[in-house]
């Protein structure tokens, strides 16, 4: 029992120290003592965890100026792998808060926050073609969504264009809440002015979006 209840107590300082690092940048492990009120030995023993997790990496701290003398003191830095578990306990959030939104207004509720999620989408869409009246309305639309991060590129078939979206920010959301792709897909039809089908999605399990 009291083996649990160490681990328990211990795994919450972990998460301490890692946003720390998330919002403060990158923290010496007397820096994270101070903070968190402990000994620099309890921090390292914590750290020592979360680099063998792959959380974090450690590098020679970047001195400005004028070096002293000594060894530079060694920093903590969150890792892609770190920062991609703040990215999962995000969209564990947002799922938790449309379950609640679902259940307090009705479905029709995310259906309508899905579309104002897209408006910034749409606004650029219109803001390139205005820049751009030569240029083609799927261009416009990759210079749009490639913002948001989506990583957006054409793929020409033999019936037309493929689009496809490499990346996307709500796939773990829209996982439970496919709403947010039928509404993207129906923006999509509304800025290109023709019938889209999507044809595969993250969100199921598809190594990219792709909408014909």
């Amino acid at each position: 029992m009291t083996a649990t209840t160490d681990i328990d107590h211990e795994v919450p300082t972990r998460q301490r120290v890692v946003q720390l690092i998330l919002g403060d940048g990158p923290q010496t492990a007397k820096q994270l003592a101070d903070k968190l009120d402990l000994t620099p030995a309890a921090v390292r023993r914590h750290l020592t965890v979360l680099l063998d997790e792959g959380v974090l990496d450690s590098r020679a701290e970047r001195v400005y100026g004028a070096r002293g003398r000594g060894r530079p003191s060694k920093v903590f830095v969150l890792t892609d792998a770190g920062r991609a578990e703040f990215r999962q306990a995000y969209d564990d959030l947002a799922i938790a808060a449309l379950r609640r939104l679902t259940a307090v207004a009705g479905p029709n509720a995310v259906r309508e926050l899905s579309r104002e999620r897209l408006d910034e989408v749409e606004r650029r869409f219109r803001q390139h073609r205005e820049e751009h009246p030569e240029g083609r309305a799927i261009e416009a639309l990759v210079e749009a969504l490639a913002v948001d991060g989506y990583a957006p590129s054409v793929r020409p078939v033999h019936s037309g264009d493929q689009l496809l979206q490499h990346h996307c920010p709500v796939a773990h959301v829209a996982a439970e809440f496919p709403v947010l792709c039928e509404i993207e897909t129906q923006l999509f039809a509304s800025l290109l002015g023709s019938h889209v089908q999507r044809l595969a999605t993250i969100a199921h399990g598809d190594g990219v979006c792709t909408t014909h």
